[in-house]
């Protein structure tokens, strides 16, 4: 089953096209090196809670937005070796996007259960 990366974070809410277009480059270079789907996404109905919520996990300030990202990558080893080989890529350095860890958490997922709709099927 596949394997997944996952990221919460914030970002300046006026830099949701600077996310976009840091997303578009980037996600690009994980499909080179063996992910097979991304999905990056903007809040846009990320409720506040009373004792947790996504806003306390990434220390998104009011002018934040909460977005979270999706790597699917066939396997671990294959995720691990991607992973390698990005943290050397020459595109990937200097590279920055809106993000900060300061207003991120994150973590490899094994695949656990996966369903689809009939129209999903192939």
């Amino acid at each position: 089953m596949s394997f997944f990366d996952l990221a919460v974070y914030s970002v300046k809410t006026t830099n949701r096209q600077q996310l976009a277009e840091f997303a578009e480059v980037t996600d690009a270079m994980f499909l080179e090196y063996g992910a097979l789907r991304l999905i990056d996404a903007w809040g846009d109905d990320v409720p506040h809670g009373k004792v947790t919520d996504l806003y306390r996990a990434v220390a998104a300030e009011p002018d934040r937005t909460v977005c979270f990202g999706i790597i699917e990558w066939p396997d671990k080893a294959v995720r691990d070796a991607g992973w390698a080989r990005l943290e050397t890529d020459p595109r990937m350095q200097g590279l920055q996007g809106p993000m900060d860890g300061k207003h991120m958490v994150f973590g490899g997922f094994s695949g656990l259960v996966d369903l689809l709709s009939e129209g999903q099927r192939a």
